[in-house]
């Protein structure tokens, strides 16, 4: 049995199989095919969580090499997006957490926060190709995760760098594994702080710095933000 396929992972399994019952006429089979092709063997969730609409796209337009105008005809730009967000995981049961609700003002002197994350309520994402952006509200005394933002949009833009920059354009700083220096620029323009995090960490630990950060005496970059005078 050589010439089989390499195992995946059940949940890789699972994400192709829900996947492939919003592309009309796509099989898992013809769909997995597809994936391989465009993400290389063995398929592993990680593989997965980096998938385009463009990649999807392309593959199933032209699954033996040869343009296929069917599938071009019945799929829409909707249906690809939804497809992508099951094989990064995104469905009503994953892992996700749950924002709180928050009205503009319940935390006064609080600052916003973006965090680049892959997985779960950690930030563990590079700017350029994190699935997500987690949202905090943070002051000294409390913390609330108050939204949670897919970065998939960015996929269609024609500068994906500026398109990150403005889905996080009311946050006053953001935390990423790693950021380059063009990508930088666009985030600072857009009035953002980026802080890069070399190791990943889990969100309540990044968010318990900052918040000591706010409580104690907050460095130069950090009292500007919060609109206190230089000492």
């Amino acid at each position: 049995m050589s010439s089989a396929a390499p195992a995946i992972s059940r949940e890789a399994a699972l994400r192709i199989s829900l996947a492939s019952r919003v592309l009309p006429d796509i099989g898992p089979r013809e769909l997995l095919t597809v994936l391989i092709d465009k993400l290389g063997a063995p398929l592993t969730e990680d593989k997965l969580n980096h998938i385009t609409v463009t990649q999807l796209k392309s593959g199933l337009a032209s699954p033996d090499g040869e343009e296929d105008t069917e599938h071009l005809d019945t799929l829409t730009i909707p249906q690809y997006k939804e497809a992508v967000r099951i094989l990064w995981g995104e469905v009503e049961d994953s892992t996700l957490p749950r924002p709180v609700p928050y009205r503009e003002g319940d935390m006064p002197g609080s600052i916003r926060l973006a965090l680049a994350s892959n997985n779960g309520e950690r930030m563990d994402g590079h700017f350029g190709s994190c699935l997500r952006f987690l949202v905090y509200q943070v002051a000294p005394a409390e913390a609330r995760l108050i939204d949670v933002r897919s970065t998939l949009e960015a996929d269609d833009s024609d500068d994906r760098n500026a398109f990150r920059a403005a889905l996080i354009g009311d946050c006053q700083v953001m935390f990423v594994v790693s950021i380059g220096g063009p990508a930088a620029a666009k985030v600072i323009k857009a009035g953002i702080y980026p802080m890069k995090q070399n190791e990943e960490a889990d969100a309540g630990e990044i968010i318990a710095r900052f918040q000591a950060m706010l409580a104690g005496k907050p460095p130069p970059w950090l009292a500007k933000i919060m609109g206190l005078a230089p000492r």
